[in-house]
């Protein structure tokens, strides 16, 4: 179980706000300067830290927690991403994704179907919506 992902985003309200949309939770102040948390009201807490386009994590000494700094690099792609089951249908996806100027695309992986959702066009988050999550992200799945 994945308790929550941090992503970097060129407008984090912006993303975090949508992404609230889409999993119907609620945005809230995260403590770094710029960043927000994006939480789902799920049985587990599931949530999505948003940060500034150019944060990274880097470790603290034996016995400092680690932080996030700002850095002037930002990737054009990255390979991370997730899949989450949401609440939203395929079509409210599509619809948010063109409002926003946001690739998205209904794809069939072999034994799951997920909606590539391209946060701010270079983050690829893959969604689940409901019609979509029988035998999706599911070990049974892939047997």
């Amino acid at each position: 179980m994945i308790h929550h992902i941090s992503i970097a985003a060129q407008n984090p309200l912006r993303v975090a706000s949508v992404l609230a949309e889409i999993w119907h939770g609620k945005v809230f102040n995260f403590p770094n300067p710029g960043s927000y948390a994006v939480f789902a009201f799920d049985e587990y807490g599931t949530g999505i830290e948003v940060f500034p386009l150019g944060s990274v994590c880097v470790p603290g000494s034996d016995t400092e927690p680690s932080k996030v700094i700002q850095t002037s690099s930002s990737p054009d792609f990255v390979a991370t991403h997730a899949a989450i089951s949401v609440p939203a249908s395929q079509q409210q996806i599509e619809q948010i994704g063109r409002r926003e100027n946001w690739q998205v695309a209904l794809c069939d992986r072999g034994p799951f179907k997920v909606i590539e959702f391209w946060v701010e066009n270079w983050l690829m988050l893959e969604f689940c919506p409901l019609n979509l999550q029988l035998g999706i992200c599911s070990p049974s799945s892939l047997r």
